[in-house]
């Protein structure tokens, strides 16, 4: 069947959920799959998700609802992930069909847990998923404003980019402009670093610091990605495109970004774990910070942000310690 055939939805929130109004307005059907039962019951009589992005209304004629991964997985072409990293092991784990033919899209913004992994490496060495049939969403794009209609700019990341135009067609539209890459895994990093460079900046504005620090802190994290990235996967790229740049300056100063508004509450007096427990949503930069700090050990590259974020999440280093040690590095 030629690319990218039957679509299904992984996951139930807003992410999900914007990215599934895209498709819809390109494609006939398409597949959904939500582990709970009672929130697709809810779905279908309200016509739009009742959780999360309820403004937006769907033709539930057109989609296939279902909360059995299997039965998902096996009668679906593409598998479009869009589930938060933290709970991505716990719903694959439940797979036990034969997946090794299909094409997986991850919009997942985070590495696997405890694995340091990336999803579409997790996807191939865990599911024998072939390499050029993985492909990764990013960029600057705020499911919210997906769902208002706002211009919003997406790259799709793949090694065969004839794969990556293909389905680039099956979600943009007036307002929504898409980008094709080769650069899969350095997307996909660079994903998971301006989530925790946005928590950084929430900090800064909870403890009022001001936009001049601010500044130094997104401009110092940019070159801190990328000597990252670099290192982890050096291959030719600008980093100052949308999806690196782009993607960082929007998760760090949007209103909509919830690991700003995670970190703008530990710098305003929350302790870590009030701030999670008071978060409704996942500030995926809680995790990717362990991970990138982990994955680093291996790497040594110069990362004073991610060093000093690790102290304040997991070590309870006082923010306002952390940044003093950060401040010296700046330049």
């Amino acid at each position: 069947m030629e690319f990218p055939g039957n679509i299904a939805v992984m996951g139930g929130g807003s992410w999900a959920t914007a990215l599934a109004k895209l498709l819809m307005s390109n494609c006939e059907t398409i597949t959904w799959y939500m582990r709970r039962d009672d929130r697709i019951d809810e779905f279908r009589r309200l016509r739009h998700n009742p959780a999360y992005l309820t403004d937006v209304p769907f033709d539930i004629e057109r989609i296939e609802f279902s909360s059995d991964i299997n039965k998902v997985c096996q009668s679906c072409d593409t598998l479009l992930l869009a589930m938060p990293s933290p709970y991505f092991k716990d719903h694959i784990a439940k797979l036990d069909v034969d997946i090794s033919d299909k094409a997986v899209v991850s919009a997942i913004k985070g590495i696997v847990p405890d694995e340091n992994e990336l999803i579409t490496d997790y996807m191939v060495h865990r599911f024998g998923v072939a390499p050029s049939k993985t492909l990764v969403i990013s960029g600057p794009c705020h499911a919210e404003e997906v769902a208002l209609d706002r211009p919003s700019y997406l790259t799709i990341g793949c090694t065969d980019i004839d794969r990556a135009a293909s389905f680039a067609r099956c979600i943009a539209g007036n307002n929504t402009h898409t980008i094709t890459s080769s650069d899969v895994d350095g997307i996909e990093y660079a994903a998971v670093l301006k989530n925790v460079y946005a928590i950084a900046a929430g900090i800064i504005h909870g403890m009022k610091k001001g936009d001049n620090f601010l500044a130094m802190l997104v401009s110092n994290a940019i070159r801190e990605m990328e000597r990252f990235i670099d290192a982890v996967n050096p291959r030719p790229r600008q980093i100052c495109d949308s999806v690196y740049l782009g993607d960082l300056l929007v998760t760090a100063y949007s209103r909509f970004s919830r690991n700003h508004n995670f970190g703008s509450m530990i710098g305003k007096g929350y302790s870590v774990q009030a701030a999670r427990m008071e978060m409704e949503q996942t500030a995926e930069g809680y995790y990717g910070t362990k991970c990138i700090h982990d994955i680093n050990e291996h790497h040594e590259v110069v990362m004073p942000i991610l060093d000093g974020m690790y102290d304040i999440l997991y070590r309870r280093v006082s923010p306002a310690k952390a940044f003093s040690r950060m401040a010296e590095s700046f330049d």
